[in-house]
């Protein structure tokens, strides 16, 4: 194959020749073009690295600013909180070391019952409470640097910081403004921008097991979203992040094909999970869930009509849909206080429009797939009942 390109390309090297100039003269030409252009190439990627080294230098400094303006004392006061615990594993998560190695087998954590439900999640989510285990411990600016390599640390340690001072402050251990993060929205959005882009990172090519850092990354972003005081800054001002970053989840389910790919689709699914028992991102979430639900099933619907083979990949992805949408209806019906009508109207019309036409088209080719999409539709209609 070498020997057949160096031929190719000395033949288009030949032919387009310039007069006037000898082989050799043209391909030193062509040479140091190219030279230059991998200069060039070097050099813009070196100093995009540097504008990101100093990017994010700069939104440290004024995540130390922030909150040096929210608790002057902090440092000082978190330092003497932390002696007692700088022993003690805080960051411990059931999921976070115990998966398996194969796709095929995966651990009891992330296992889902025949009705989609994840047999831990009760205890993982009262692990996830901040008063519990996420909080225990916030760091010094001092003990916990930013590496390189963990581009998750600076953020959930700023954030970790925001919360341990909420919940000092409302114990009355610590004095707090928690009104200059209204002054200063653009180091909380950052924050959250970069550790929503660090997790995307990771279930794009996940590596398991699953480090400390990320596991401590998911904590605080749920601790963050369930605060009931911080969240209304991070979802007011950063919904619209939190949004596109769970489209990109359900895409990653969707779209991976490798073979062992069921044990990180269990962790995804599981993060898509713990985020919809928010009452702001449930609404918006159980939306995207039906939106390609209903999407899928109207094409295997055509190919089914056209005798076209279906995609089979992507057919057995769409169970960890429907898994999810089942989780997040079911806890919908128990919770009284949460109305059906909450849901965007439009994506559950949509998908209760022609559901049942779906269902007895595909029915006796896909039975599994048709009793999903029914069971989708049951749980819509109680909601809606009750």
């Amino acid at each position: 194959y070498l020997k057949i390109s160096k031929l190719a390309l000395a033949f288009a090297i030949i032919r387009s020749k310039p007069p006037g100039k000898s082989c050799k003269e043209y391909t030193e030409h062509l040479a140091k073009i190219v030279s230059e252009q991998d200069t060039s190439l070097v050099s813009e990627i070196l100093w995009k690295s540097k504008v990101e080294a100093l990017e994010a230098e700069v939104l440290r400094l004024r995540q130390e600013l922030l909150l040096n303006k929210i608790c002057p004392k902090f440092g000082l006061e978190n330092s003497k909180f932390l002696k007692s615990f700088m022993s003690e594993s805080a960051y411990r998560m059931s999921y976070s070391s115990q998966l398996e190695d194969s796709g095929c087998d995966v651990s009891n954590d992330y296992s889902f019952d025949c009705l989609g439900t994840t047999s831990d999640f009760h205890q993982s989510e009262h692990n996830l409470h901040p008063s519990k285990y996420c909080l225990e411990i916030a760091p010094p600016l001092s003990l916990w640097c930013a590496n390189k390599e963990e581009p998750l640390t600076a953020p959930v340690q700023f954030l970790q910081h925001l919360l341990e001072i909420r919940k000092l402050s409302e114990i009355g251990n610590l004095q707090a403004d928690l009104t200059k993060l209204e002054d200063d929205s653009f180091t909380i959005c950052s924050s959250v921008s970069r550790l929503l882009d660090g997790l995307t990172a990771f279930y794009n090519s996940p590596k398991f097991p699953i480090s400390d850092i990320l596991t401590e990354a998911i904590c605080v972003l749920i601790s963050l979203i369930a605060d009931t005081k911080l969240s209304n800054h991070v979802l007011k001002k950063c919904f619209k992040k939190l949004d596109e970053f769970q489209k990109k989840l359900i895409q990653i389910i969707l779209r991976s094909s490798s073979i062992n790919r069921f044990q990180a689709l269990h962790a995804v699914s599981h993060v898509l999970v713990l985020l919809g028992r928010n009452n702001v991102l449930r609404n918006s979430l159980i939306s995207l869930l039906l939106s390609e639900v209903h999407q899928f099933a109207e094409q295997m619907c055509q190919a089914h009509q056209i005798q076209d083979a279906c995609d089979i990949t992507q057919y057995e992805n769409i169970f960890y849909l429907f898994m999810i949408l089942e989780q997040l209806l079911q806890n919908e019906t128990e919770e009284s206080n949460v109305s059906s009508s909450q849901y965007d109207g439009e994506e559950k019309n949509k998908f209760m429009k022609n559901v049942d036409q779906i269902i007895l088209h595909l029915s006796d080719e896909f039975p599994l797939f048709s009793l999903y999409l029914w069971r989708v539709s049951v749980l819509l209609n109680s909601a809606q009942i009750q």
